[in-house]
């Protein structure tokens, strides 16, 4: 049995998700240039981790390149009755802005909190749970503390790579 190939207008929309794909690894690329790569306490400089995504968003895009032209993204069905959910979309995409935004003004710790229990509120909306109560919003603040606490330390203590911070300390 032949798979269902994708009609044509599909093949070069995701022709063009794939060579977007390869532009966002470029253009990363170019940033990490600018980035200093004097090695750090391990050995690794802070350009690191942008040539690890860089390389890794290369990668997909080639792969994504190569199953469009191949006839679709694994040959794909168009999905049916799928719509996209936008309030959670809205609170994901109002964590990252405002984590952005206040980085430099709350810390990293403290922004870094804001967007997990943000994104956590609009993954749980899509997924159709809305918990009812201060609960949730405290048992993913805590959550969000555990998490982006122990990375900025490890990052400024450890690594001796400057995160945004509250105090001059180090610690918070």
């Amino acid at each position: 049995m032949r798979p269902h190939l994708p009609p044509s207008s599909s093949l070069h929309l995701q022709t063009a998700v794939g060579l977007g794909v390869l532009l966002l690894a470029l253009g990363l690329g170019l940033g990490a240039l600018t980035i200093p790569s004097d090695a750090g306490y391990a050995g690794v400089g802070p350009n690191f981790l942008p040539w690890v995504v860089s390389i890794a968003l290369l990668l997909c895009g080639l792969t994504m390149l190569h199953h469009a032209r191949q006839g679709g993204f694994r040959h794909m069905e168009e999905a049916s009755g799928v719509q996209p959910y936008w309030p959670g979309f809205v609170w994901m995409s109002a964590g990252l802005l405002a984590n952005a935004a206040l980085i430099t003004t709350i810390g990293f710790i403290f922004s870094c909190t804001l967007c997990f229990v943000m994104a956590s509120r609009g993954l749980r909306m899509a997924q159709g749970q809305t918990p009812a109560g201060f609960k949730s919003w405290v048992t993913d603040l805590i959550t969000g503390l555990l998490i982006a606490a122990p990375v900025y330390w490890m990052f400024t203590q450890f690594l001796a790579i400057n995160l945004p911070g509250l105090t001059q300390s180090g610690w918070l």
